[in-house]
């Protein structure tokens, strides 16, 4: 009786899933919103395209130092329980 082996097949779906959304996150950035582009076009816009763009920067970075935080967090009160449980 050949017994399958679930580690091997959950790292070969992993791999196959990252690579799809990799692909998927390549073709989804170069979107972009008309209006957005209709505003920023053209070369007297530079300043707000720039005000634009760090303004994105803003709103990405909060959400993954808040997960990081949090996720520090998490590991010191784990890493707490371990010392006290020896």
């Amino acid at each position: 009786m050949y017994i399958k082996n679930i580690n091997t097949s959950g790292s070969k779906f992993q791999k196959v899933f990252f690579g799809i959304c990799l692909f998927l996150f390549a073709i989804s950035s170069n979107a972009q919103c008309a209006m957005c582009r209709a505003a920023l076009a053209g070369d007297s816009n530079i300043k707000k395209a720039e005000a634009v763009n760090d303004g994105i920067v803003y709103l990405m970075v909060i959400p993954y130092l808040l997960v990081g935080i949090i996720g520090y967090l998490i590991y010191r009160m784990y890493q707490s329980k371990i010392k006290k449980a020896e």
